[in-house]
C-alpha cells in the first residue's frame, strides 16, 4: 500500500468515526427530550374516570323490585310443594321471605305505588280502575302476610292442620301476585310516563332511590337480592339450571 492509500484510508476511517459519532451523540440528545415529552403528556392526562350509573327511572326501578318479589314467589313455590309431598321444611326460609316481603315489598314498594304513581293516574283520570284493584290488592295481600309470618314455625309445619292454613296462605298470595305485578309491569308502568313532564319523571326517579338508602343504606336492592338468594340455597332451588326441561 502507498503513503496516498494509506492517508486516504486514514480519513476514510476518521469521517466514518466522525458520522457514528455524530448520530450516537443526536440519538442521546433526541432520545431523552423525546422521552420527557411522552412522560409531560402522559402526566397531563388525566386518570380515567369510571363511568357513572345511568339513572335508573321510576318504573325500571319498580320493575326489578317486581324481580325480588318474583324470587319470593318462589321460595314459596317451593314451601307449599314440600308441605304437600310431606317433605323437611325449615321454617326460616318462609318466614324470612315473609319479612321481605312486608319490609321491602309492602312498607317501601307498594308505598311508592300509593304515594306516587296511583294519585297522578287517580288526577289524570287514567286507569282509575285499575289502581282501585291495586290498591285493594295491597290491603289484602298485607293481611295475608300477617298470617304466613305468624304460621311461618316449626310447631306450625309439623301440625298438618296449621301446614296446612300456611299453604293456603302462600297460595293465595302467589296466585294474587303473579297477575298483579303482570299488570303493573306491562300496563301501568308504560303508561306513567305520559302523564308527568320530563322533570318531574326525572325527579321522582332521584325520590325513589333517596328513599331506598334512606330505608336500606347503600346498595339497599342489591342487599335484597342477596337476601333471596340465599334462601333459594337453603331451599335448594338456587341453581337456575335444574329448572330447564329435560329432553
Amino acid at each position: 500500500m502507498t503513503r496516498a492509500d494509506d492517508d486516504s484510508t486514514i480519513r476514510d476511517f476518521s469521517r466514518r468515526a466522525f458520522v457514528l459519532a455524530a448520530g450516537l451523540t443526536g440519538a442521546s440528545l433526541w432520545t431523552p427530550a423525546w422521552t420527557a415529552a411522552g412522560q409531560t403528556k402522559r402526566a397531563a392526562t388525566p386518570q380515567s374516570k369510571k363511568p357513572e350509573e345511568e339513572d335508573v327511572t321510576p318504573p325500571e326501578d319498580l320493575m326489578r323490585e317486581h324481580g325480588v318479589l318474583k324470587r319470593v314467589l318462589l321460595v314459596y313455590g317451593e314451601a307449599m310443594r314440600r308441605i304437600d309431598a310431606k317433605q323437611d321444611l325449615p321454617p326460616d326460609p318462609v318466614r324470612e321471605s315473609a319479612r321481605i316481603v312486608r319490609t321491602f315489598i309492602e312498607d317501601y314498594h307498594e308505598k311508592l305505588e300509593e304515594d306516587y304513581l296511583f294519585p297522578r293516574f287517580e288526577k289524570a283520570r287514567r286507569l282509575t280502575d285499575l289502581t282501585t284493584v291495586l290498591r285493594a290488592q295491597h290491603q289484602a295481600g298485607r293481611r295475608v302476610t300477617e298470617r304466613i309470618t305468624q304460621l311461618a314455625t316449626l310447631q306450625s309445619i309439623k301440625n298438618p292442620e296449621a301446614a296446612g292454613q300456611l299453604k293456603e296462605l302462600m297460595r293465595q298470595f302467589v296466585r294474587m301476585y303473579e297477575p298483579h305485578e303482570a299488570r303493573e309491569d306491562t300496563v301501568l308502568f308504560p303508561a306513567f310516563r305520559g302523564i308527568v313532564s320530563k322533570q318531574e319523571f326525572g325527579a321522582l326517579g332521584e325520590e325513589f332511590e333517596k328513599k331506598e338508602h334512606a330505608m336500606f343504606g347503600e346498595d339497599g336492592f342489591e342487599k335484597m337480592v342477596d337476601r333471596v338468594a340465599s334462601l333459594e340455597k337453603a331451599l335448594g332451588i338456587y341453581d337456575l339450571a335444574q329448572f330447564t326441561p329435560k329432553g
